[in-house]
């Protein structure tokens, strides 16, 4: 966004509903902050393909993956605030 690197990556697909979701979540909270976002289509690079595909959305917080699936407002909160959070399995 406005051409700096953005802070927060979503990565996302075309035609999912999780990702229509997590893209509110991200841009609540990213706005919120003043934090620049970006979002690159899975599908359309083949090492994103590999590594995110049944994962999508997947929240990258300066490169790091912080997120994925059903995003949580709360979860991206505490990454862009440099705290450390463990996911639980089957979540």
């Amino acid at each position: 966004m406005d051409g700096e690197r953005a802070r927060v990556v979503l990565v996302s697909r075309v035609g999912c509903h999780l990702c229509d979701d997590g893209r509110e979540v991200v841009r609540a909270v990213a706005g919120a902050r003043g934090v620049t976002w970006s979002e690159v289509d899975v599908d359309a690079d083949p090492e994103l393909l590999r590594r995110y595909s049944d994962k999508v959305p997947v929240v990258l917080v300066d490169g790091v993956e912080r997120d994925f699936g059903r995003l949580d407002a709360a979860r991206l909160e505490q990454a862009l605030a440099g705290r450390r959070w463990w996911r639980r399995r089957g979540r």
